[in-house]
């Protein structure tokens, strides 16, 4: 006989549920370390050989550095307070909200690189660019180095099912998606520079830097509003659009076809994981804990609380 404890066990529902990211976090981590380095040797040269295109992308990278700083923070802090049982849903939102304030950091990163192109397309300062030019290939490089190691945000859904159908869009770790995001910007004003640099030297179009800097804060911007509005979602808790919810229903559909769902609630509590709060009104014989079963086999589903009102079957409507 099960004695209450047992139930109480059995019923237990663990806080740990996202495992965290340790491959992610070691290789942000070295990404984070390249781009200080690249960041001190871009600032300096710029600042010897005279060339603003050159300056603005060391100070650009500098930005990503501290914007790739905070994603180890999150990612370390995740982790710190992984036992911790005041997270009621374990840390995984520590790291969505560094990846939201990255996205807020790119903004500003963008708002500079256009700042500063329109000063320059103003004043025009003369450029050592055979020099700029090597330290914007070297950056550039860096930037792909440091891409390769963050690859990983593209974490595909290896489950097998309908259950699973949503899933490669919500295993993403959004944190890294911002390392990731801060790397490509950076790696996109290292292409223009050199363009510019490029052009300049080969044709004497010094409007070249200016309007390439243009471009790439357009282009920075449309990546910081995107990642804004993923991670924004998971921390407003705005999921009733995700597909998870339609299986919600198309489950209890199956178990009792004339059932009535009468509250649903649904919200990310890790990646691809989602905890779920249904009530509904119904005549099967079916009790809460054989619809909270059916629906735990869809995996996403790592946290179900289901009410039931029973009703005789004559009383039930559709309306």
């Amino acid at each position: 006989m099960m004695t209450l404890q047992d139930v109480a066990a059995e019923r237990t529902h663990s806080h740990a549920f996202d495992e965290g990211n340790p491959l992610a976090e070691r290789n942000t981590g070295r990404a984070m370390w390249l781009t200080i380095i690249m960041t001190i040797v871009e600032i300096t040269g710029g600042w010897i050989y005279n060339s603003m295109a050159l300056l603005a992308d060391g100070w650009h990278m500098s930005s990503h550095a501290l914007a790739l700083g905070l994603s180890v923070f999150a990612y370390a802090c995740a982790r710190r307070f992984a036992a911790d049982r005041r997270f009621a849903f374990g840390t995984w939102k520590i790291e969505v909200l560094g990846g939201y304030t990255s996205a807020i950091l790119l903004l500003c990163v963008a708002a500079l690189m256009a700042f500063q192109s329109i000063e320059r397309l103003i004043t025009p300062l003369p450029i050592h660019y055979s020099q700029a030019i090597v330290l914007a290939v070297l950056g550039l490089a860096v930037n792909l180095i440091c891409a390769w190691l963050l690859r990983g945000h593209h974490s595909h859904d290896h489950g097998h099912g309908h259950e699973h159908h949503s899933g490669h869009a919500h295993h993403h770790d959004l944190n890294l998606r911002a390392a990731y995001l801060h790397v490509l910007a950076d790696a996109a004003t290292s292409v223009f520079a050199i363009i510019a640099l490029v052009g300049g030297m080969l044709w004497g179009a010094r409007w070249l830097d200016p309007l390439m800097g243009i471009v790439g804060s357009i282009l920075v911007t449309v990546w910081a509003v995107g990642l804004l509005r993923d991670t924004g979602k998971v921390l407003l808790d705005a999921e009733m659009d995700s597909p998870v919810i339609q299986e919600v229903r198309e489950v209890m559909a199956a178990c009792d076809p004339k059932a009535i769902i009468t509250d649903l609630h649904v919200w990310r509590v890790g990646k691809g994981k989602f905890a779920c709060v249904l009530s509904l009104v119904t005549h099967s014989s079916m009790s809460a804990d054989d619809f909270r079963t059916h629906l735990a086999e869809h995996e996403e589903l790592v946290h179900v609380t289901v009410e039931t009102t029973i009703v005789p079957s004559g009383e039930l409507g559709q309306g």
